[in-house]
């Protein structure tokens, strides 16, 4: 199993990049989080996941580990192939896709082009146990705090700013301090909009 590539990076596009190995190009599928993360840098190191087909190799690139185990937790769950993680992960940030999960929060993923209601549900109902368990997170203190983001997202909605736009704001409000009250939330997210 190919876990990581240290190399020159040789092409850089939205779905893909190529690395250069000792002589030897890899290509990899990446997500659209994983190519804003690469900066343009003539050496690289990416983390890998290579998915094994009767008809072909594929090898997946991820710019962080945390994305490369959300994607294996994806596409572990029936109806979610490679393209559809892939598509998550570039619609989303993996702290995102996490956090919809062990929220329960079905809209979010079900907005994802290409997913239904059902296959939100069952995403959820196979990766919760797994996501809370896995990034050790509280379920009753993150309900409250996504409580606040919650009603810090409606007030702002309110106000007439467009939730996608708000919502990576209040994530990063959230990320420097998951404890603020709703009005804070509000305030240093009005500052960054």
């Amino acid at each position: 199993m190919i876990t990581h590539l240290n190399g020159k990076l040789v092409e850089k596009n939205p779905t893909y990049i190529i690395v250069e190995c000792s002589g030897i190009g890899y290509f990899l599928n990446i997500s659209l989080h994983t190519f804003s993360q690469l900066k343009d840098e003539e050496n690289i190191h990416i983390f890998t996941h290579l998915q094994v087909k009767e008809d072909s190799h594929t090898l997946f690139g991820f710019a962080e580990k945390s994305e490369r185990e959300i994607f294996r937790l994806l596409i572990s769950v029936s109806g979610i192939g490679s393209s559809t993680a892939r598509t998550m992960l570039s619609s989303l940030s993996p702290a995102q896709v996490r956090d919809a999960i062990a929220n329960g929060d079905v809209p979010s993923i079900q907005a994802i082009k290409g997913i239904g209601a059902k296959t939100a549900q069952r995403v959820i109902l196979d990766l919760k146990d797994k996501i809370l368990k896995v990034y050790d997170i509280d379920e009753v203190s993150y309900k409250s705090n996504n409580t606040s983001k919650e009603e810090a997202l409606s007030a702002l909605e309110v106000l007439g700013f467009v939730r996608r736009q708000s919502e990576k704001v209040v994530d990063k409000v959230l990320s420097g301090d998951p404890t603020l009250s709703v009005e804070n939330i509000i305030k240093l997210a009005l500052k960054n909009l």
